[in-house]
């Protein structure tokens, strides 16, 4: 029996809430799990504390049974210090193109004229 540990979606319509779960690679989604070892609440931010919660003994114990953590799951526990996660091949998808860099670059020099004009005044 293949394990993964992967999300369960709980929660009402619009309002989604997970639930880290280890379940059987063959069972559906939201159906049968083995055990829960964790939540995460993408309607809180980021910077809240409680947005993911992770039993990480629990996870190391099922890890070191063969359970195989899902990409989402990997990016929890790389965050938490569980796991290593390898690195993506795209490191210039987050940079802005060419427009957005020659836009940034007038503004930057309006803001600088402006800035020079009234330290002339």
């Amino acid at each position: 029996m293949s394990l993964k540990i992967r999300l369960a979606r709980g929660g009402s319509k619009k309002r989604p809430y997970y639930h880290v779960v280890v379940a059987d690679a063959r069972s559906p989604r939201d159906g049968r799990f083995i055990a829960t070892v964790g939540s995460w609440n993408p309607m809180l931010a980021k910077d809240n504390e409680q947005r993911v919660v992770l039993d990480a003994e629990a996870i190391k114990a099922w890890v070191a049974k063969g359970a195989q953590p899902t990409d989402r799951v990997l990016r929890f526990m790389a965050e938490a210090g569980i796991a290593e996660r390898d690195a993506r091949s795209n490191p210039t998808k987050a940079q802005p193109g060419k427009k957005a860099v020659e836009r940034a670059k007038e503004k930057a020099a309006k803001a600088a004229e402006a800035a020079e004009a009234a330290a002339a005044e």
